[in-house]
């Protein structure tokens, strides 16, 4: 099954005259399960193609598809509702509220879905033991570690339990061992749970964990490869 499917997406950006084209045309099918690196240097509009399948922007053309529903025709309360409810993120900097604790950053989506104390609850303690951190959860982000500070937020993302995860250089302000730990982290919650995840990158020590690897290079699609296919010199 699909989970996200883009056609012929093209996205531009005007500044005054001038005129940047992130995306040329990208056509891209992504199935549930999977768990795939979009790669590429800065500017070759990996970053642009997230933000178009989080619903945190929209195409100048083409189609978004998530969960066979095309989000580049909602509105911007439309597109909050599919993110609060089908999509969680993982951001470079972890994008974790500094006053609050593991557990507490943890709980906050729940809290906005609606859920119940007993709930809430259940599923923070279930995903602390996920991310083996079940003996932090009273710490604060300044009290943590950069790679347990991701750890808590891949938790945070699977906390509604969402189809797909999305996540930007979800370890490049990781030192080696704490990217490594974060990776391994990611890869075994997506095959326990089947969650796809879509990660960008352009660290060769990441891209080595996909399943699946799309090149992008100026906005368009140049290799679209499964993992055993693939040189990971990009």
């Amino acid at each position: 099954m699909e989970v996200t499917k883009i056609e012929n997406v093209t996205r531009t950006f005007k500044t005054g005259k001038m005129e940047t084209h992130a995306l040329r045309g990208v056509s891209l099918s992504i199935e549930s399960g999977e768990f795939t690196a979009l790669v590429g240097p800065s500017g070759s509009g990996k970053t642009t193609l997230l933000q178009l399948i989080g619903c945190l922007d929209q195409p100048t053309s083409g189609h978004v598809y998530v969960n066979g529903k095309d989000v580049s025709k909602l509105n911007r309360n439309q597109r909050a509702d599919m993110r609060r409810g089908t999509i969680g993120f993982i951001f470079q900097f972890f994008a974790l509220i500094p006053t609050l604790t593991a557990y507490e950053n943890i709980e906050m989506p729940l809290l906005l879905n609606g859920y119940s104390a007993s709930e809430r609850r259940e599923r923070v303690t279930e995903l602390l033991k996920a991310v083996d951190l079940a003996d932090r959860a009273n710490h604060r982000p300044d009290q943590l570690s950069g790679g347990e500070q991701q750890r808590v937020a891949i938790a945070r993302a699977l906390a509604t339990k969402p189809t797909l995860i999305l996540a930007d250089e979800p370890t490049a302000n990781l030192d080696t061992p704490n990217g490594k730990q974060v990776m391994e982290t990611m890869t075994r919650l997506n095959q326990e749970t089947g969650v796809t995840f879509v990660f960008a990158t352009h660290d060769p020590r990441v891209i080595q964990y996909a399943r699946r690897v799309v090149t992008l290079r100026d906005g368009v699609v140049v290799e679209n490869s499964e993992a055993e296919e693939i040189s990971l010199g990009v």
